[in-house]
């Protein structure tokens, strides 16, 4: 008997899924579409569309607005010990700097390359001078001409912060975006 109860519940299941499938598939030539909506405003769905779209996009161009002058308000980048290449974390912002450039090509900039006090005087310029050319040169491949950036290298002989401890050689440890001139 467990058999047959068995093969009753999976027929009625079986139908009921039937009974379900050719439900959802019919559809009534009887059933008059749905009138275009309206808003109390008189404004079409289309043109609602239209209008939250443009405030979309509205949106969207002041917020990339507001990110290119944070990244253009950003100057000074930082380098890793007795490392020349930037932080991934900075491209972006770098980014935005090439194409300033690029779109204002009488402007131009100086890159200052700075070290922390470890190493010798010479070592550290030739560090300040690795760290501004590698600026440089991610700028040029994002759009920035070569004429628009002088670099210079001041080692360790400008410190932004004086101190012998790691958050004051962290600090000294940059590139600085300066206007030529």
């Amino acid at each position: 008997m467990g058999t047959q109860l068995i093969n009753v519940i999976k027929t009625t299941t079986f139908a009921l899924a039937l009974i379900g499938l050719a439900a959802c598939s019919s559809t009534s030539e009887t059933e008059p579409t749905a009138p275009v909506a309206q808003e109390s405003s008189g404004e079409s769905a289309a043109a609602r569309a239209a209008r939250m779209e443009q405030e979309r996009l509205e949106r969207e161009r002041m917020e990339e607005e507001r990110r290119e002058e944070a990244a253009l308000n950003t100057t000074v980048f930082y380098f890793d010990f007795d490392v020349a290449e930037f932080k991934a974390a900075d491209r972006e912002t770098l980014v935005y700097h090439a194409r300033n450039l690029a779109s204002n090509p009488s402007s131009s900039i100086r890159l200052e390359g700075h070290a922390d006090e470890r190493g010798t005087r010479e070592y550290n310029l030739a560090l300040g001078e690795r760290r501004a050319n590698s600026i440089r040169d991610f700028l040029i491949v994002n759009g920035a001409s070569r004429n628009q950036i002088e670099t210079v290298s001041y080692g360790e002989e400008r410190p932004a912060v004086r101190g012998q401890t790691e958050n004051a050689y962290r600090q000294n440890r940059r590139v600085e975006i300066q206007p030529a001139g």
